[in-house]
């Protein structure tokens, strides 16, 4: 079965984290010159600093920063790295796994100490950074997509080509499926290898002209079934760029719904009746586009999508449309994640709620809520500090120095506090 929280290595012992200010990520107000005690991995207290000696406790100084939950990025694209494609033809295997292994430290460093990868990675990553032998964050993992032939998830150009990205060694199989015997299967394999989340596509993507077909409402119903009356039962989510495919995602029974960005206001009322929640990737919406790509057309196009797609988020967050925070990382340079915050501050919520849609939203639609996501007294101790307030400067969350420290399960797993 898949690991849901994996055992990252816990540090024994107490330290007392004094003088931050804390916001919790339940929403709360913050709290100035706050501690929070942890014990052997887990929060132990969390509130205004209280003036009392804790035996063989470590106290760690933390004035004039900010201390919050781990992060949550519900939308990443891990295996999606900084290299060439005929570089990428030419790598073995382990070349390609510690690129990887890179990306996943750069993502923690950025403050994301949990993150759902939506196609790319295999369990062999989870896993390693489970046992404590890879550094990254906690992973949920959706392995592949499933569209149609000629859909998103299908690879071939074309010209019946494969792009360097689908051939490399280790990469999961593409989900191509056409029939609901396809689906049954492509299903029940992932489920086999250990998938946490079915990433089903209800729309065509934005990178191929020929990129149109998606799944039908009836046929993402019948992927819900498959996974209901499971003891630990993955959800599933569903990339949609246009109103139709939303419409589908969420009559169908898909527990989120990834971008988003043509949405009309009933297909918006669907998603709050039904509790669906919205992971809008505003970071890869407003991304620029290479120099190769720029052409007046090109760019009229893109502008025109960027519009339609913050006025859908916008009236999204208006009607009172959950989101979680995702950046599509991959499609955009890793390490940034948390630039995300000031887009969605763009898109309507408020500082406090964009927070709490990277860290407690994020980790209740991933099913971890009980655990981490929030500081409160028992949950794991998945901690990020920072030098700059999210709440006065969300854009400088993402700068290179802004996160300072980094806990998970109570180790230091980034420590710049002296740099």
């Amino acid at each position: 079965m898949p690991v849901l929280l994996p055992a990252v290595p816990i540090r024994s012992g107490v330290t007392r984290y004094v003088g931050a200010t804390l916001i919790d990520g339940t929403g709360a107000a913050p709290v100035p010159d706050s501690e929070v005690e942890v014990r052997d991995g887990a929060i132990a207290f969390a509130g205004p600093r209280r003036d009392i000696a804790v035996a063989d406790a470590q106290v760690v100084d933390l004035a004039g920063r900010h201390l919050m939950p781990g992060f949550v990025d519900a939308h990443v694209h891990l295996s999606m790295v900084d290299t060439d494609a005929e570089t990428q033809r030419g790598q073995f295997i382990e070349e390609s796994v510690f690129a990887v292994g890179r990306v996943l430290e750069k993502t923690l460093a950025a403050g994301i100490t949990t993150a759902r990868d939506l196609d790319g990675l295999t369990p062999g990553y989870r896993n390693a950074i489970a046992a404590g032998s890879a550094i990254g964050p906690r992973l949920h993992l959706a392995l592949s997509m499933l569209s149609p032939t000629g859909g998103h998830a299908d690879p071939v150009l074309p010209n019946g080509a494969l792009p360097a990205w689908a051939v490399r060694p280790g990469t999961p199989p593409a989900g191509v499926v056409d029939t609901d015997a396809d689906i049954v299967t492509m299903v029940r394999s992932l489920l086999r290898s250990g998938a946490d989340v079915i990433k089903v596509c209800t729309s065509g993507g934005a990178g191929k002209p020929t990129d149109e077909a998606g799944l039908t409402e009836q046929q993402v119903r019948l992927v819900v079934s498959l996974l209901a009356g499971r003891d630990r039962r993955p959800t599933v989510t569903a990339h949609a760029l246009t109103d139709a495919g939303v419409r589908a995602a969420v009559l169908g029974g898909a527990a989120s719904v990834e971008h988003g960005y043509d949405m009309s206001d009933e297909t918006i009322q669907l998603m709050v009746d039904r509790g669906t929640v919205l992971i809008p990737t505003l970071s890869t919406l407003m991304r620029e586009l290479a120099p190769d790509q720029v052409t007046p057309a090109r760019l009229a196009a893109r502008e025109a999508l960027r519009q339609r797609g913050l006025d859908s988020i916008r009236r999204a967050v208006t009607a009172g449309v959950t989101l979680a925070m995702g950046t599509d990382a991959g499609v955009h340079p890793h390490g940034r994640n948390l630039r995300e915050l000031a887009w969605l501050v763009e898109a309507g919520l408020t500082p406090l709620e964009a927070v709490c849609a990277g860290t407690l939203t994020g980790a209740r639609l991933l099913g971890l809520d009980d655990r981490i996501g929030s500081i409160e007294e028992g949950k794991t101790a998945d901690l990020v500090v920072t030098d700059v307030d999210p709440l006065s400067d969300p854009i400088g969350m993402c700068a290179d120095a802004a996160v300072r420290l980094v806990l998970q399960s109570g180790c230091a797993v980034v420590d710049r506090l002296a740099a």
